[in-house]
């Protein structure tokens, strides 16, 4: 059996003006950096033997950041992780998609089927190289998500705020939820970051 701990990345200032990233390259912020510094600290307390990340910077950084407080070494990216396409969403404020596709019909983007179909077998794939260790995988809110609703279809989990953990288990190529916000994510939210109840509410509102 595996452990993997998928963590959501620091908050970038796009996350702050509730604006909806997708693949766009948001780099950190100074909350984010803090934030991804605090759950390095908490993972400590679990036995992390390597850190693998989304490739867009503000995971990475996060990763790194880390890795760093675990004393492993760089993160390995993979492309696999990166975050949801939001298609013609991306840019847009929250209000400005609930205006524009009130019926979430947006387009171009990637389906939530999609998602999982590349970030789940991706997952499996790291577990695998990696039997009966612990391993942080840092992505993004869409493409958590999208592992927590393969795991667990009707899970009906709220939001995944920036910094946040959520745990699985993997044997024998079965990907299982054990923990959406796990207990040590407790303290890896920054009390400055906002309103955490409306952190990634786009991706949250979509069945």
């Amino acid at each position: 059996m595996t452990d993997l701990y998928l963590v959501r990345h620091g908050e970038t200032d796009w996350n702050r003006l509730k604006r909806i990233q997708g693949r766009t390259d948001i780099p950190l912020n100074d909350t984010g950096r803090e934030q991804a510094r605090l759950t390095g600290m908490l993972l400590t307390r679990r036995p992390i033997a390597r850190v693998y990340a989304s490739p867009l910077s503000r995971a990475f950084e996060t990763a790194q950041i880390i890795a760093g407080e675990l004393g492993l070494p760089e993160p390995e990216a993979r492309e696999a992780l990166i975050e949801r396409d939001y298609g013609a969403a991306e840019g847009l404020s929250f209000h400005e998609v609930d205006v524009r596709y009130s019926t979430d019909d947006v387009p171009d983007r990637e389906t939530r089927e999609q998602v999982a179909g590349r970030v789940v077998p991706a997952l499996l794939e790291i577990a695998a190289a990696h039997p009966g260790e612990s391993i942080a995988v840092v992505s993004h809110g869409g493409a958590i998500r999208a592992a927590l609703l393969s795991a667990e279809p009707d899970g009906g989990f709220g939001p995944i705020t920036n910094g946040s953990v959520h745990s699985f288990h993997v044997r024998s190529g079965d990907l299982r939820l054990v923990a959406f916000d796990d207990p040590i994510e407790i303290a890896s939210v920054d009390p400055r970051a906002g309103d955490l109840e409306t952190q990634n509410a786009v991706e949250a509102r979509e069945a």
